[in-house]
Formats: C-alpha cells, sequence, structure tokens
C-alpha cells in the first residue's frame, strides 16, 4: 500500500487507474446509499477521486487507504444527501412515496465488481473472476435481491450495513465516518442485518445448489 500511495504522489498514471479499478464500484455502493439517483452517485465518487489526487501528499497513514478514501466519499456523499434533503429518509424508497422519482440501478449486479464483496456477505457474494458460470449468475441474484433489500432500509440502517456487511470497514472507522456512538451502530446494524436475513431466507431456502446452505448469512443475523 505505502508503495502504491508513493506511486500515485509521483503522479504515476497507471497507479492511479489501479487505484480507481479496485475501488470505484464499492465507492459508488456507498453513494448511493446516501444519495438518490446513479448519476449524482457518480459524481459523488468524481468528485471523491478528485479530492484523493489533491490530498494525497497528506496522507499520513494514520488509517488504511481504504478508509481514508472511504471517509472523504461519505463526507461528501452526506454533503450531496442533505442537499437533497434525502439524508434522513429517502422518499420513494423506504416510505414508497414519490415513486419513481428515486432511481434504481438498471442493473444492480454491476456494483458487485470483479472481486466480489470483501465484508461479511463475502462467503456468499464470491469473485466473479473465479466463479463457476452458475455461481455467477447465483452471485448476481444474491447481489440483486441484497442490494434490493438494503435500499429499502432507514437511511442509517442502510449506510451502516453497507459500510460494515458488504464493503468491510471496521465498526470503529463506521462509527466516524457517520458521527455514531459505537453501541448506536450496533443497534442499527442488528435491525439492517434482520431484515436482510428476513427477506432473502425464502429465496434461500429454496435455491439449492446454490447459498442457501452457507453459515454466512445467519452470520448477519
Amino acid at each position: 500500500e505505502a508503495v502504491l500511495v508513493e506511486r500515485v504522489r509521483r503522479g504515476e498514471e497507471k497507479a492511479f487507474k489501479k487505484l480507481v479499478e479496485h475501488y470505484h464500484s464499492p465507492l459508488r455502493r456507498v453513494a448511493m446509499t446516501f444519495v438518490h439517483s446513479e448519476a449524482v452517485a457518480e459524481e459523488v465518487v468524481q468528485d471523491t477521486w478528485m479530492a484523493v489526487l489533491e490530498g494525497i501528499h497528506r496522507f499520513e497513514g494514520r488509517s488504511s487507504l481504504k478508509t481514508w478514501i472511504f471517509r472523504i466519499l461519505v463526507n461528501r456523499a452526506k454533503t450531496q444527501g442533505v442537499r437533497e434533503s434525502r439524508y434522513v429518509e429517502f422518499p420513494g424508497k423506504a416510505s414508497g412515496s414519490e415513486k419513481g422519482e428515486t432511481d434504481q440501478l438498471e442493473d444492480p449486479t454491476a456494483m458487485l465488481g470483479g472481486e466480489g464483496w470483501p465484508g461479511a456477505y463475502s462467503g456468499i457474494i464470491s469473485s466473479q473472476v473465479e466463479a463457476s458460470p452458475e455461481r455467477q449468475l447465483l452471485n448476481k441474484e444474491m447481489v440483486r435481491r441484497i442490494y434490493t433489500v438494503i435500499q429499502t432500509l432507514p437511511a442509517m440502517q442502510r449506510q451502516v450495513i453497507q459500510l460494515r456487511d458488504v464493503e468491510g470497514l471496521e465498526s470503529e472507522d463506521v462509527c466516524r465516518m457517520l458521527s455514531v456512538s459505537e453501541s448506536n451502530q450496533r443497534v442499527l446494524l442488528h435491525r439492517a442485518r434482520t431484515k436482510v436475513r428476513q427477506a432473502l431466507e425464502p429465496w434461500m431456502e429454496s435455491s439449492a445448489p446454490g447459498p442457501s446452505h452457507d453459515p454466512t448469512l445467519k452470520h448477519c443475523a
């Protein structure tokens, strides 16, 4: 990581491209939990990359590079979400009002990325690169279902579960990013996990062979 940071600092285009390829999809996934459309999420991510380039010389390594980049993204996504008056609640998602105004990804599986999801769902959302054709289809269907459920959650639950279980960030880092206490985060995460598990269980029980026997979903309860 230190070598990559130094290469980006020197202005090496290949190094920055590698950084973008690795983190762009995860950043967009997180941005979508704060803002109302894919287009706006992409704008937030682009702003984040500009900030990374401008601030990489000040990166001191006190946190991981991933955490530092995600912190920049979350700060910008929060600001944009407040601007849209959708940071606290998402009209058209959890409430069901203003249908049609809140964009959904035409293909939520585009949010999967080549290496799967690094967080608690890693056991059931495996790497697309290594997966068999059958597993790739199961991955995509699982992603679609998980993503759909997460997008219906209240804002804070949605953001916590995305950062913790999908992106694999540490609890302490998520608390700082979202300005919540550890106890509050635990409650939010438990409620979000319960709703996701309850929504997925009927499908997983009827899907065989596949992820229905994987213990990861129980871990997310």
